[in-house]
């Protein structure tokens, strides 16, 4: 199995692996609307979502905030599957969780892998 990484909000990676602690709070790291959520690694507290445009009682944001929590974990189950490297960006758009192999990211071709033996 490849690598997974996890991108962070300022584009840095960090290893899925090395993470320790996956948290979110109900409001932004700017102010008391929306929500963030960080992943911990190595003892430091990396920012993946900074999200202060989402509305609503803290309740709700917070109800959003571990539903995302809980989509990280299962995008990084899905990455952890895949033969290659695998990147988990966070998309703002579309609120969701993107997997990109880190391949693509690089810009680096891989060949394909021949399926079937000629004779």
């Amino acid at each position: 199995m490849g690598d997974v990484w996890i991108r962070t909000i300022s584009h840095s990676l960090v290893r899925a692996d090395r993470v320790t602690e996956i948290a979110s709070s109900r409001g932004s790291v700017h102010e008391e609307r929306g929500y963030s959520i960080k992943a911990v690694a190595g003892g430091k507290a990396y920012i993946l979502v900074d999200n202060s445009d989402l509305e609503g009682s803290a309740n709700a944001r917070f109800g959003h905030a571990s539903r995302m929590q809980a989509a990280l974990l299962l995008a990084v189950d899905a990455a952890s599957t895949v033969p290659e490297s695998m990147v988990i960006s966070y998309e703002q758009d579309g609120e969701r969780w993107i997997l990109t192999p880190a391949s693509d990211i690089a810009g680096v071709s891989v060949p394909a892998t021949a399926t079937a033996k000629g004779t």
